[in-house]
């Protein structure tokens, strides 16, 4: 592989959420597409993700651990991608990702495209557990749905 295989190793503590209505400043909020496959979905906690989020292309490897992942991820190059993307077929994805900053924190705001169209879900990471039962949601948020495996992006790769 070239010469920009940075690799991130990082413990994700997240909440996820439905939203029930839209912010209205949502439109200046910082967007991208982002285009996601999976060439591998255990279901024991294990997955091998590849994503295309605007221009820069990566490839992840997440393991549960308890009530949190271990993820790994290293930057592809545009070639790279494309060669490994077909192995994706029939497991992918397709939305629209809003950045909103929240409280110190970033609320990352999925839009679903394609079959999963009109499903918005919002993810909150947190940097520490402490921050993460702190946490008050915006009024605009609905039901939690963390650790509801149907609202994960695997499954919705799947279905």
């Amino acid at each position: 592989m070239g010469g920009n295989n940075r690799t991130r190793h990082n413990r994700e503590i997240e909440r996820r959420f439905l939203v029930k209505w839209l912010p209205d400043d949502l439109k200046r909020s910082r967007s991208f597409v982002i285009e996601q496959g999976y060439l591998a979905t255990e279901l024991a906690g294990r997955q091998v993700r590849l994503r295309k989020r605007g221009h820069t292309a990566s490839l992840t490897f997440k393991v549960r651990r308890d009530s949190h992942r271990e993820e790994r991820e290293i930057k592809l190059s545009p070639k790279q991608f494309a060669a490994l993307w077909p192995g994706t077929a029939g497991r992918r994805l397709r939305k629209v990702r809003y950045e909103i900053p929240w409280d110190n924190l970033m609320i990352e705001l999925d839009i679903y495209r394609g079959r999963h169209a009109g499903l918005v879900v919002a993810e909150v990471e947190f940097p520490n557990r402490a921050s993460c039962r702190r946490f008050k949601a915006p009024w605009w948020f609905g039901r939690e749905v963390t650790g509801e495996k149907r609202y994960s992006n695997v499954r919705l790769a799947l279905k």
